[in-house]
């Protein structure tokens, strides 16, 4: 797989880190583009690679390319239209990381068969860190065989690879991972917020919490930052509003009630209304804290 030419669409956070990991390891980025076109221009600097202006040049360059966009909107721009990706696509293969719908999803990997192209869901349950050192826990969706022929160049990224069968499947359990993750950590803002206005030792309440049914993952990862009030961003908040919303989304098809979930994407909705969407998830604390509500940050 080290032959294959490697391009990118979308190096934010996560795009770019995975470039930069497969660099690492000999991998030749062939392409990149952004909509920030001075981004792709940076990185295509960093990575001895080329700065593309369209969508076409990515796909006519590469061999695997990899998307990282934002939303359904953006998945739909890059694979639709005049000059999309799928512009003399036969024989590529599309690896899409997006955290968007699974009928976004479905759509891209259709598209991409009708040009015969090949597709594969990387729905990715990890951070920034991850990304850069090649530790992700990635949910494959597509075919099998298609896995298989990348499975070498994915378990250079990744240090879980689970295949999760039909394309969709892997954005529906991304959606149900950042769901949980999502209720969780409003739950423990709850806690910690309610905690303080008890006037209880926030170090000890922690301390408690991680030895007892209140401990999670959540807990590890963004109490001090809570506490601290320090939401330097790995997951923003707006990306949370939207992947809780993505949840809802699908629960409402399958007719299944989802409380917490909605009581959630209304939380995250709060903070990005209040123009704190770029800050990371645990900033929905600042929505549960006494005497904070978004003040003095």
């Amino acid at each position: 797989m080290k032959k294959s030419k490697i391009g990118f669409v979308g190096v934010g956070r996560m795009g770019a880190n995975i470039a930069r990991r497969l660099s690492e390891l000999g991998y030749e980025i062939s392409s990149i583009h952004d909509h920030h076109h001075p981004i792709a221009v940076a990185m295509a600097e960093e990575l001895g690679s080329v700065a593309a202006t369209s969508f076409a040049d990515v796909t006519a360059s590469s061999d695997v390319i990899f998307t990282v966009v934002t939303d359904d909107a953006a998945m739909e721009e890059i694979f639709t239209g005049e000059g999309s990706l799928l512009t003399n696509a036969e024989g590529k293969t599309f690896i899409n990381c997006a955290t968007v719908s699974p009928e976004s999803h479905l759509k891209a990997a259709n598209l991409a068969a009708e040009a015969g192209a090949r597709t594969l869901a990387a729905s990715m349950a990890s951070s920034i860190t991850q990304a850069r050192e090649g530790t992700l826990y990635l949910m494959i969706g597509g075919e099998e065989q298609v896995f298989k022929d990348n499975e070498a160049l994915l378990n250079d990224i990744s240090i879980s690879l689970r295949f999760v069968g039909p394309v969709e499947n892997a954005a529906r359990i991304k959606a149900l991972v950042n769901m949980v993750m999502n209720i969780n950590t409003a739950g423990l803002a709850e806690g910690l917020g309610l905690g303080k206005a008890l006037g209880i030792d926030l170090d000890l309440l922690r301390d408690i919490f991680s030895q007892t049914g209140a401990n999670s993952r959540v807990l590890e990862t963004d109490g001090d930052d809570m506490v601290l009030r320090d939401h330097d961003c790995f997951f923003s908040a707006s990306h949370a509003a939207k992947d809780s919303g993505i949840a809802n989304a699908i629960a409402k098809q399958v007719h299944t009630d989802v409380p917490l979930s909605r009581a959630t994407e209304k939380q995250y909705h709060k903070l990005v209304e209040l123009g704190l969407g770029n800050l990371d998830k645990s900033a929905v604390a600042e929505l549960t804290f006494p005497d904070r509500a978004g003040k003095n940050l």
